[in-house]
This record gives C-alpha cells, structure tokens and sequence, in this order.
C-alpha cells in the first residue's frame, strides 16, 4: 500500500447563512487518505425527532447479533446550530463572529440566554432582537462558554448579522451493521457523521433512521469513489438514534420487520480476527441484502486510528462488477469470519475502491455501551 497522493473526497451543497439565512442537511466528512462509505443526502426538512435515551439495553461483547447489512437514510441533528464558516459583511468588510471569538464547530446553545434548537431559532433572535451586541452559550471542546459579538444591522433584511455560516443538522444513506433481536438495539457506519467543512464529529441532539431504497449504483473506480443513489421515505421512520460517536452511531429499531426471520450470529473478539477469507453482507440493489466475498489483507495492532482495525479487499466478482469494489453508502456492511460477525465495513481507499477500511465489532460495542 503506498501513502502518497490519496484524495480526500468530499460531498457537501451548503448554503451561505449569515443572519437570516440557514444551511441545510450536509454528509458525512471524507477523513483522509480514504472516503468514509456514508453516502451523500437529500435536502431534508428541519424537523426535531424524540431519541433513545437509555443505553441500557446496548448488546455486550460476545452477545448473539444479526449481521443486517441493510442500507437506511439516517438524518441527526445537532444541539444547536454548529458554526461551519465564515465571511466578511459587505457593509463593514468584518466578520463579527470571527472577530469577537466564536470558532469553526462552536455549537451555539443559548443567545441572550434564549435556547436555540437549530437555524430557525437563530434566525428568529437575530430578526427580532434590538440590541447589537449579543451573548452566545457556545460549547467548544465539551465545554459551556459565553461570548459576546456585535452584530450589525442590515437594512434591507432588517436584521442583524454576525458573518456566520450555521448548520444544524446532517443527512445521508449508510448501512446497519448489526441488530439484537432482543431488545432491537443496532450500530451502524463503523465511523461517527462528522460535519463536512468542519471535520468534527456533530454534537448529538436527536435523530433517526428513514425506510431507503437503493435505486442505482455509480461505480468506483480509481481516483473517484462510487456512491450507492437511493431515495428515502422522509414520512416513515424506522427507529431512533441515541449517539453519534467515532465508533458509529447507535440506536433502536423500532421496525421489526427489518430483521424478522434473520439468524444471529456470535460476535469474535478483535483478537480473533486473522489474515483470510471473509464474507461481507452488503445492500446494492432496492431492498435486497446479498453476502459477497472478500478478504482481510492485515490486521492492524490496538490503539490506532478508529475505524481502522484492518484491511479488506473485495474478491466477489459479482460485487466487482456491479459497484467496483467498496463504495460511499456501504459503510457499515456487516464483516463475517468464521461464521461470527467480526466487523463492519467503514471506508474505501481512493486510489484503489476494490480495497478499504473497516472496524472490528468489539470496538463498535464498546462505543455502543
């Protein structure tokens, strides 16, 4: 494997939110040197979902799970409106945002001690308030902290602006990796959603899974990584996350006949994973979940980076010929060694999509407890 010239690929439509504007729903961030396999997203409605609060019923190491391997439309929103850029009021040429000490990823919870649940609230304040200067509840680095920024007012919006770009929530398609029949808990991606133009991990506030179906395939090849097209049922949930971490994100299904009928399978310690054989289940077409071959190239020693716990390559010729390899929306397709569920498939290298990334099971369940 070579380290040099890897693309970092990103899929991002944001739009400019200065006071009165707001971004929408972005992906998933592209970490470097590989292409995490979330897929990218529809425009969704600002809508505040009810989550899973109790972790209680998270599956153990060792515990039987059903390997799904089903693709689903995930959308999450984060505590309040995140800040993802920045830019200069033509009025003043000064971004007061910047400039009065707000950061890229402040997630901003409180203004002039108000809540703010998301882009509409903020909107609203900054419509409304009469006061140029302004104090925000931000938290940075998992802390509450308070800064003031003078705002300026503009007259043909009439509101004030502050030079923000804000983004409250996120969307794509990736796949479920595994399910426990018993109490309907489930991991999915193998990685966390992160914000595109940030890169960090969004700050959970609620969110679900939405009934997808995979349409078609763009087929990857070197140098530009493929994404599975599909199309969500934005009516229909199917269950409720309660967190995003590096690890994946978790939750519970609370549509049963997902996995009803479907065989569960033990679950293989990270020391049990060798060099060999494997079978990846995967969803590429409508509904229909399918087991493909495949192999572990290397099993990478603990204490790296997430998400990375080995190396696999794709050998099924039909998967081959029907997406190129690994591509953006399989992340979290179930790894099986053994008969035991090892693993979850997590990125695509871009320089070779037969090859990726993936995570072993074991630290999926340690994030999901």
């Amino acid at each position: 494997m070579q380290d040099q010239r890897w693309k970092t690929v990103r899929y991002a439509a944001k739009m400019t939110v200065f006071a009165a504007l707001c971004a929408s729903l972005l992906i998933v961030l592209s970490p470097p040197q590989a292409v995490s396999t979330a897929g990218p997203a529809p425009e969704l409605a600002a809508e505040r979902l009810s989550s899973a609060q109790s972790t209680e019923a998270a599956p153990q190491a060792g515990t039987r799970l059903i390997p799904l391997g089903r693709t689903t439309g995930i959308k999450l929103f984060a505590q309040g409106p995140m800040v993802v850029g920045f830019s200069e009021l033509e009025q003043t040429g000064t971004c007061p945002a910047k400039d009065d000490g707000l950061e890229l990823g402040d997630v901003l919870l409180q203004l002039d001690g108000q809540p703010l649940d998301g882009n509409e609230a903020l909107i609203g304040h900054l419509a409304e308030t009469p006061r140029d200067t302004l104090c925000f509840t931000v938290l940075r680095d998992g802390e509450a902290r308070e800064i003031t920024v003078n705002a300026v007012y503009d007259d043909e919006l009439d509101c004030r602006r502050i030079g923000a770009w804000v983004r409250d929530s996120v969307a794509g398609i990736g796949t479920v990796t595994f399910v426990d029949p018993v109490t309907g808990t489930f991991g999915a991606l193998g990685h966390g959603i992160c914000d595109a133009d940030t890169g960090e991990l969004v700050p959970f506030g609620s969110g679900s899974l939405m009934a997808s179906c995979v349409d078609s395939v763009e087929k990857g090849k070197r140098g530009e990584p493929g994404q599975l097209c599909g199309s969500f049922d934005l009516l229909r949930d199917q269950g409720t996350l309660y967190a995003n971490g590096e690890a994946g994100i978790f939750g519970v299904l609370r549509d049963g006949s997902l996995y009803s009928g479907l065989e569960a399978l033990e679950t293989a310690p990270r020391s049990a994973l060798y060099e060999g054989e494997v079978t990846i289940v995967c969803n590429v077409s409508g509904i229909e979940r399918e087991e493909y071959q495949a192999r572990i190239l290397r099993v990478y020693p603990e204490g790296g980076e997430t998400g990375r716990d080995l190396m696999l390559e794709i050998t099924d010729r039909r998967l081959l010929d029907q997406t190129g390899g690994i591509v953006q929306g399989m992340s979290g397709s179930p790894i099986i060694q053994d008969g035991k569920l090892v693993g979850a498939v997590t990125h695509v290298l871009v320089n070779d999509p037969t090859r990726g990334y993936g995570i072993s099971i074991e630290e999926m369940l340690k994030a999901a407890g």
